[in-house]
């Protein structure tokens, strides 16, 4: 139930790349809706996976994964039937909002089934679907555009969920929720949704003042949460893990970076192997396949190898691994060669291999059975807010270093100047990462 899931929902974020252009023409979208087509997607899913990892804590975690899977479906089906730019937006929120869902309790699914010397393993094994969707998914997307139109993209994703649904409903009986849950933080829930969303939209928007102030306002909503959080008795996020338990703090803080500083490797690189090396988009998307190729074959290796009790050792490595690869990628330049590019992406598709598995496995070992709900929702949280993070990232360095230009041959130069200050910093990210849990850690 959970491995379909797990290919799917990177499926359907990364395949839908590959088709943006062709839509885009198709049904004449502004590049404001083109831009948030990614967007809605990734803000729905960030506003509500913590809310969800609570619901599953206390109504069932197999019953919020289905009804997640319900929601895929019909927001699919909605997407391949969008006639504007409006409704294509709309269905892209909604299959956020079910994929919060799924993100929420796959890994608590995994961790209520598996005892915590085989929990390493299983997770591994997800991780790696996880992978293999995210290194298919463009190649996938760029077939069924070119031979089948951009709406069979949104059609793959109905068939998956389908089948997710009839294991769960007809081959799994056995449901899983916390033994005392307590009550729905409801005032917790509304403030931690907003800060969310101020901030999605401020990201989006940060290089004008409107940004900027949407930002401070997600700020000053998300310290009115922690404030309201830090009261109750069964609160939607449980400050106190924060503060008593060491590795949650440790993973959670990891995560963030490592996202931080590597979700804008796609991007990047899409745009330094098409317009500074002149290569197709087929071409390139072949080249970038090779980190996920690499994550997707190393990682079930290292949920075999390493023990439990050495995660925290594995995931620091697999930082340092990860910042040497995006230091590669920081000194590539017109001239550089495609081995160059090659080399990187084969580091830090093994740096993140020795970091995703042990750190997961870590973070849900740290929690009780009745936490492991909010345990994967956190690591869906810090995820993507990593993510935004690496989208504030790049966009203030453009702004910095390309300004409001337009791409062209005349300011090839500046655009490569860009990409390599933004991998500079996403590398200082990871390192500043490593160093403050290494420190942690020796100080402990």
């Amino acid at each position: 139930m959970v491995l379909p899931n797990a290919f799917a929902v990177p499926v359907m974020l990364s395949s839908v790349n590959a088709a943006l252009p062709v839509i885009a023409v198709d049904i004449s979208l502004t590049a404001l809706e083109v831009s948030w087509i990614q967007t809605a997607f990734l803000m729905a899913s960030s506003m509500f996976v913590l809310v969800f990892g609570r619901l599953a804590d206390m109504w069932g975690r197999k019953r919020i994964f289905l009804i997640g899977a319900g929601t895929v479906i019909v927001s699919s089906v909605a997407a391949s039937m969008a006639s504007n730019g409006v409704e294509l937006v709309f269905a892209r929120f909604l299959q956020g909002f079910g994929a919060a869902m799924l993100y929420a309790t796959q890994m608590a699914l995994i961790s209520s089934v598996f005892a915590k010397d085989s929990r390493g393993r299983a997770i591994s094994w997800v991780i790696s679907v996880i992978y293999v969707g995210l290194s298919v998914g463009p190649l996938v997307g760029g077939i069924l555009t070119e031979f089948y139109g951009w709406r069979s993209v949104f059609y793959l994703q109905v068939p998956l969920a389908i089948l997710v649904l009839y294991v769960g409903v007809f081959r799994i009986q056995t449901e899983w929720s916390a033994d005392n849950p307590g009550e729905f933080d409801s005032i917790g829930a509304l403030l931690y949704v907003l800060a969310i969303a101020l901030l999605c939209l401020g990201v989006s928007t940060i290089d004008s003042l409107l940004g900027v102030a949407l930002i401070i306002m997600s700020g000053i909503s998300g310290y009115f949460f922690f404030q309201v959080e830090a009261t109750r008795d069964s609160p939607l996020w449980d400050l106190s893990l924060f503060i008593k338990n060491r590795n949650f703090t440790f993973c959670c803080v990891a995560s963030l970076t490592m996202y931080g500083a590597t979700f804008m490797n796609v991007m990047l690189l899409s745009l330094h192997l098409q317009y500074l090396k002149g290569m197709s988009l087929m071409a390139a998307a072949m080249i970038m396949m090779i980190q996920p190729t690499v994550m997707a074959f190393c990682t079930p290796l290292v949920g075999r190898k390493f023990d439990h009790r050495e995660a925290g050792r594995y995931a620091r490595m697999g930082m340092l691994v990860t910042t040497a690869g995006l230091i590669f990628l920081a000194f590539q330049n017109m001239m550089s060669s495609l081995v160059q590019t090659a080399t990187a992406l084969i580091i830090t598709g093994l740096g993140f291999s020795l970091f995703s598995t042990p750190n997961v496995t870590l973070l849900m070992s740290s929690v009780e059975n009745k936490d492991l709900g909010l345990a994967s929702s956190a690591i869906s949280t810090t995820r993507i807010i990593g993510q935004l993070l690496s989208t504030a990232i790049v966009t203030l360095v453009f702004v910095m270093r390309f300004g409001r230009s337009d791409l062209s041959s005349d300011n090839i130069e500046l655009l490569s100047s860009a990409i390599q200050t933004a991998f500079f910093f996403a590398a200082c990210l990871c390192l500043s990462g490593f160093i403050f849990i290494w420190t942690w850690d020796k100080k402990d």
